[in-house]
């Protein structure tokens, strides 16, 4: 896939809010950590807005899609970072509109939970990696410092952070296997099948999925949909990250992975350390790389921008 551009001191980031409502604090607080790197944060005009009917939206969703669509077509931005996940990201990206944004300048698109939606799109329909990463007003952005230093260090200095590890990574199948990575949070992918914005399945693959606040139940229901529907024929390797807020316990969890993903025979290697934990890594989405389960490791064949 295409990658864009690495940020450099003095850069314009627009921050915009696709999905669910932003508290103010949080986005402040986030802003000036983007700001303490040297960028220029623009906030776009809805992302403090709120749907007049539907609260758990930030804005109506011709505002919120308007927001990102400016945004990725002005020239003077040179990445596009989400201001927090929640639901309303699928209610958008039949809005955008998808020719005027492949004939933009490629930029990075930063978030995680329900951007995963725009993940896959980008993927689609502009053949463009993405990073699935820490959001402005995330709660995880504000009060862990090595989680905000990772996604720094992917923006501006991405060859210093091509080993993603954990110290809770652990093979739960052993090997290695090689792929382009893809991914996101297991609810939006499993979600996204049959739609046009996202692939038909992850053959050749390195798969990293995770999740919060889910019954183990519904973990499973959400797993074999994907089984089901053959989405994971093919795939090469899957790398889990986290489970925050799953229930009942992490062994449960972690026993439930392994039924119902070793069967696929492949690499798979239990909590990497991305996505709704209290510490996250910044994990690049389309760039190829090695899954190594015995050694705990995804290793990034390139740096995740140019």
């Amino acid at each position: 896939m295409l990658r864009p551009r690495r940020l450099v001191a003095g850069d314009r980031v627009a921050v915009v809010a696709p999905s669910g409502t932003v508290r103010p604090d949080r986005l402040d607080h986030g802003v000036g950590i983007l700001e303490s790197w040297g960028l220029r944060v623009e906030v776009m005009p809805h992302v403090l807005s709120e749907h007049p009917d539907l609260p758990y939206l930030a804005a109506q969703d011709q505002h919120r899609a308007a927001d990102l669509q400016h945004a990725w077509q002005d020239p003077d931005v040179a990445a596009v970072i989400c201001a927090r996940g929640g639901y309303g990201a699928q209610r958008v990206v039949d809005l955008l509109d998808w020719t005027a944004m492949a004939a933009a300048t490629p930029k990075p698109l930063v978030g995680y939970s329900d951007v995963t939606t725009l993940h896959e799109a980008l993927a689609v329909r502009l053949g463009l990696s993405s990073l699935h990463g820490p959001m402005a007003a995330a709660a995880v952005f504000g009060s862990d410092p090595a989680t905000a230093e990772h996604l720094r260090l992917t923006l501006f200095e991405p060859e210093q952070v091509q080993r993603l590890s954990s110290a809770t990574a652990e093979g739960l199948v052993s090997g290695r296997a090689h792929g382009i990575t893809a991914g996101g949070c297991l609810s939006l992918l499993a979600a996204d099948r049959g739609t046009p914005f996202a692939r038909p399945g992850f053959a050749g693959a390195i798969l990293l999925i995770e999740d919060v606040d889910e019954d183990l139940y519904a973990l499973d229901r959400l797993l074999t949909q994907l089984l089901r529907s053959g989405a994971l024929d093919g795939v090469a390797g899957i790398a889990l990250g986290s489970w925050q807020d799953c229930r009942p316990s992490p062994d449960r969890i972690r026993s439930l992975m392994l039924e119902r993903l070793g069967p696929l025979g492949v690499p798979l290697l239990w909590e990497l350390g991305f996505g709704h934990g209290p510490s996250s890594l910044t994990v690049p989405l389309g760039i190829p790389a090695v899954l190594d389960a015995d050694a705990g490791t995804v290793t990034l064949d390139l740096p995740a921008l140019v």
